[in-house]
């Protein structure tokens, strides 16, 4: 159902914009730094009542070159409480000539996870568009009817970094005071906005947002871009009414309403788990337990939270089929838990290489995307990730660390910090006993343990064919010339969770030659290889996120009838971004150089204007770990 003012609305925007499709028409500042320029950006949404609402969305999108296509994208998902009732798109190019116009009839229509049973109620309706030429302005419009209130669009006044704005308003309108909704504005400081509110209706707009260029170490998108986070108090969601005003509440309806009933398992299947922890009296043994058999037994599809619902397939349904999304897994995981009376928690969390937080005072649907468990042992939680096949148990890596979750308990939901991995917990030891051959061949072995975020960047080399693991260690010391792999060997303790690799190793002409002298680098193995970008004037501040320690020891041994001619001063820095101390020294009788370096950096987040003090202390360390060694043939009389 269109309603009338929404579309006079829509027409008076086609009409007023037809003659400014043109890409001369668009104003200088906002294509700087762009990669796509929305013309007009808006969304209306209108609350009929607790299970009705109906949204229109209307972008007008310049797609400056390739890297901007994905602002182009048609497509929107759908289910049994959501319906698309009109959606099309006009085409122009540069000139604003039109060239190409699509229908609804010409969307296709498929699951949102094909080939899944499970989920096929869940729909995607897209259309896929090739452009031919740069710039072009795509017009897309899409009405949609949903009786899921609980999830109410927010609003991103820009679309991500390198897009810039020309105008964009956000319109909710709400059939009395009731229904007002709660509104999170985040960092609107700075750019220009006008709000108005009316008796039932609150409308957002801005004009003129350039766009942001995302920064080395910058915070998360959402921590810098204008946004508003939108939720009614009362709303409906798959026909289950509720009233939340706080995490609390909204974890008390989460388990009566959509976890309720789903823990069920077949008799047999009860058995079959009870019988993997006989004689075991340990909870957290009979869980480590339970967590081999989920990761032996099933396999993970990736459905997003949002997409397939909230709601996680029945356990019984996932150990019928042996495979399911996040949700279905993890509730999976924790009937088999029960099943040998192992306590547990449904765990909802925003996961992803950054830490993003569950608004402390904003509770709703829409903040989360995955979904793990908590197991509550001795007075701390133990967490797991049910769709990793390959993580040892508690251990999370870097997708759901160190970030505030809502834990679903009965009448106790609550916001609880993941386990965090920071600074020397982020620990990679290398030490090496090599040789130095008269001309410049290295031969050796190398050791590399590694702990905490440092061990989920090395332990799935086990699983890496020979050729692979070879291909690896020739990019990871790149600086080591002809860089050949004679043997190795792995020891992945997942109980203490550390990764050990041990290797013998070739490189033929490490050092140089230089006439009578050779040169080597005194550090072949655990070096910085990079600097953080430089700018001539920073924007945001910059985020350490976890820190981390490197610890390294390597014995060189030199070849006979050469004597040192120069070697690396020792070096000691401390600051507040970390320490470094790297130190070289002539081991008595043994015509062999000992080397040691200590590499810590803290996680924080600092000003802008401590950005050039950190990367002054970054360069630092790259010059010494590039420092060389200086041999000199042996004069004889």
């Amino acid at each position: 159902m269109r309603f009338l003012t929404f579309s006079l609305l829509l027409l008076s925007i086609h009409f007023s914009f037809s003659q400014d499709f043109n890409f001369s028409a668009i104003p200088k500042e906002l294509l700087n730094n762009s990669n796509a320029v929305y013309r007009w950006d808006e969304i209306a949404v209108k609350v009929n009542s607790i299970d009705k609402m109906e949204y229109t969305i209307k972008k007008v999108v310049t797609v400056l070159n390739k890297h901007g296509n994905r602002h182009a994208y048609l497509g929107k998902y759908f289910d049994e409480q959501t319906k698309i009732t009109n959606i099309g798109a006009v085409i122009y190019d540069s000139f604003g000539n039109k060239i190409d116009q699509i229908k609804k009839n010409d969307f296709s229509t498929r699951s949102a996870v094909d080939g899944f049973s499970l989920y096929l109620d869940d729909k995607l309706m897209y259309y896929n568009y090739t452009p031919i030429q740069y710039p072009y302005t795509i017009e897309f419009e899409c009405q949609i009817e949903t009786s899921d209130t609980g999830a109410v669009p927010q609003w991103y006044f820009l679309s991500g970094y390198l897009t810039s704005v020309e105008y964009s308003k956000y319109t909710i309108t709400y059939p009395s005071k009731k229904f007002r909704p709660n509104i999170k504005e985040k960092n609107l400081d700075g750019f220009e906005l006008l709000k108005t509110e009316k008796f039932n209706n609150i409308t957002y707009e801005a004009r003129n947002i350039q766009s942001i260029k995302k920064e080395e170490l910058c915070p998360s998108f959402n921590e810098i871009a204008p946004i508003l986070s939108v939720r009614l108090p009362e709303f409906s969601f798959k026909g289950i009414q509720a009233k939340v005003n706080s995490w609390k509440e909204m974890g008390d309806w989460i388990n009566e309403e959509l976890l309720k009933g789903r823990l069920e398992l077949s008799q047999g299947t009860v058995e079959t788990a009870k019988s993997l922890v006989r004689d075991i009296d340990d909870d957290l043994e009979k869980a480590k337990i339970i967590y081999s058999y989920v990761q032996d037994n099933t396999r993970y599809i990736s459905v997003q939270v949002g997409i397939g619902g909230f709601q996680p397939i029945s356990a019984i349904e996932v150990d019928k089929v042996k495979y399911g999304d996040c949700k279905g897994l993890s509730n999976y995981t924790r009937a088999l838990l029960s099943a040998v009376e192992v306590e547990s928690y449904y765990v909802h969390v925003e996961a992803g290489d950054e830490k993003i937080d569950f608004e402390d005072d904003f509770p709703d649907l829409l903040q989360g995307n995955h979904a793990i468990v908590a197991i509550p042992y001795k007075g701390q939680y133990y967490w797991i990730d049910c769709t990793s096949q390959v993580h040892p148990f508690g251990f999370l890596g870097d997708f759901t660390d160190g970030r505030k979750v809502l834990v679903v308990k009965p009448n106790e939901s609550e916001l609880v910090t993941t386990t965090s991995y920071l600074n020397s917990e982020n620990l990679k030891r290398t030490s090496a006993k090599v040789n130095l051959d008269s001309l410049g061949g290295l031969e050796g072995t190398v050791s590399v343990q590694t702990q905490g975020i440092k061990y989920d960047q090395h332990f799935y080399l086990e699983g890496k064919t020979k050729k692979q693991v070879a291909d690896y260690y020739k990019n990871y010391w790149g600086n080591v010339n002809n860089l050949q792999l004679e043997s190795y060997s792995f020891e992945n303790d997942r109980d203490s969770i550390v990764f050990k690799e041990k290797l013998n190793i070739e490189a033929s002409n490490y050092a140089n030659k230089s006439g009578e002298r050779l040169l080597f680098g005194i550090n072949p193995f655990n070096k910085n290889r990079s600097l953080p970008k430089r700018y001539r004037k920073r924007n945001s501040p910059f985020v350490i996120q976890r820190g981390f320690l490197d610890e390294a020891e390597f014995e060189i041994k030199l070849p006979e009838g050469f004597d040192i001619e120069a070697i690396p001063q020792s070096l000691h820095i401390e600051n507040e971004f970390g320490t470094y101390k790297v130190s070289v020294e002539e081991l008595e009788n043994a015509n062999t150089l000992l080397y040691k370096r200590y590499f810590l950096v803290k996680h924080g987040k600092f000003p802008k204007e401590k950005y050039k003090t950190y990367r002054e202390f970054q360069k630092e360390v790259l010059k010494m770990d590039n420092a060389q060694v200086v041999l000199v043939k042996t004069k004889t009389n």
